[in-house]
């Protein structure tokens, strides 16, 4: 036997290694990863929706219109909408996590700054900023879970993730609406801006690093092919539209309700109207029940669904009974979380490449929804009160439930392996 052979003998055969196997539902990695995405879904949504309370008071302060005060929130989401797309192309050639972490640390600390504004235009450009930076969660945490999560897992784990989102714009709201009775707007932001700092730090501690992510460089002519390739599915484009429903909707109802309850007939104060937020309590287990629900009997059976108990939920908000206008908000709450929960997996699953484009398109769409339907509704209010609000949004609703049944008929793809 020659030297040759010998040698070639005392090396192993090389095999190309099998990927690392996904996380099931109930395992340690996954119980590690829904913690993680839960928390920088809530500090996500504390961040973006904890001023919402606070547009009365900065209508005596600054001496603006509902319209104008609902800014603090539309110049949020209007520009994390502008953002996504940018945050989707930086992680797909930096990593999923890297992105996510910078995202959370620096719109805390920007929402710290916030409490320091000088003037309503201040305050609107750094809320801005922090829409800005907060892109970085959202349009990456949804391609991260369709990559790193088993696909028959992947509903629950996302229905976590926007029981995260809600329990954070509950919570946000509801601290700022209590501090608001005791100490000034100002302390009420700067607590919300701590909170964030707080999540961004345990997020980082807590998210497993991607391990099925690959890197992919970044070219405007593959970005344009790829966003024509999903224009062009039959499904995805009806999913970015009700994405623009759902969340205008609900972001439209919140804004303009508590102006609503704080007059006549109702009359709440702020700490009552920090209470009525609390329902969002129950859109952390719609999500979930609604995740469950659609690994089980199919997500075109469910999400439409949703917007009906949405739509019903708007209608008894018209109501002058407190009790019955509860009722519809709940409806509303579980309509809107349990709507996205499926919707925003869905994308994931529909997608058949660039799945971070993909939901950056989604949330794009989404976050589009809450500035301009919000904006809308602003001047439905100042037009016919509560009743133009409704109107409009009972029209949009309407729409996304056809949008909805069409994807009901639509045939599924392949299932990806």
């Amino acid at each position: 036997m020659t030297l040759a052979a010998e040698t070639a003998m005392a090396i192993p055969v090389q095999t190309r290694a099998a990927p690392p196997e996904k996380p099931a539902a109930g395992t340690p990695a996954f119980w590690r990863t829904a913690r993680g995405m839960f928390v920088g879904g809530f500090g996500t949504f504390v961040m973006l929706y904890s001023l919402q309370p606070l547009m009365p008071q900065f209508s005596d302060a600054f001496g603006v219109s509902p319209a104008a005060a609902s800014g603090v929130v539309s110049a949020a989401t209007g520009c994390l909408a502008l953002g996504l797309l940018p945050a989707s192309v930086l992680a797909d050639r930096f990593g999923r996590k890297p992105v996510m972490v910078i995202a959370l640390a620096v719109a805390a600390l920007l929402t710290v700054l916030s409490a320091f504004a000088g003037s309503f235009q201040q305050l609107l450009v750094l809320r801005g900023l922090v829409g800005l930076a907060l892109a970085g969660l959202p349009a990456t945490g949804m391609a991260y879970l369709s990559e790193e999560m088993e696909r028959a897992s992947l509903g629950r784990v996302m229905g976590l993730y926007v029981g995260g989102n809600a329990l954070g714009g509950m919570s946000g709201r509801l601290i700022t609406a209590l501090l608001i009775d005791h100490f000034s707007w100002r302390v009420a932001v700067g607590v919300t801006g701590v909170l964030g700092l707080v999540a961004a730090v345990e997020f980082w501690r807590s998210l497993p690093a991607s391990r099925h992510f690959k890197p992919a460089s970044v070219k405007f002519a593959d970005i344009w092919h790829d966003a024509r390739t999903h224009f062009a599915d039959g499904g995805l484009p009806l999913l970015f539209a009700t994405s623009f429903v759902l969340m205008g909707c609900f972001v439209s109802l919140y804004n303009y309700l508590g102006y609503r309850l704080a007059a006549a007939p109702f009359n709440l104060t702020s700490s009552q109207l920090g209470m009525v937020f609390s329902l969002y309590i129950v859109g952390i287990w719609a999500s979930a029940q609604a995740g469950r629900l659609a690994d089980r009997m199919g997500r075109r059976n469910v999400l439409w669904l949703m917007l009906g108990v949405m739509l019903l939920g708007l209608a008894l908000t018209l109501a002058n009974r407190l009790a019955v206008v509860i009722l519809g908000l709940t409806l509303c709450t579980v309509g809107f979380f349990g709507g996205h929960a499926v919707a925003s997996s869905w994308v994931g699953m529909r997608a058949q490449r660039a799945k971070a484009l993909a939901s950056a398109i989604y949330l794009c769409s989404y976050y589009l929804g809450s500035s301009l339907l919000g904006s809308l509704s602003g001047l439905a209010w100042q037009s016919k009160g509560w009743l133009g609000v409704a109107g409009l949004l009972a029209v949009a609703l309407i729409l996304g439930m056809a949008g909805a049944l069409k994807l009901r008929r639509l045939q599924p793809l392949p299932v990806q392996p």
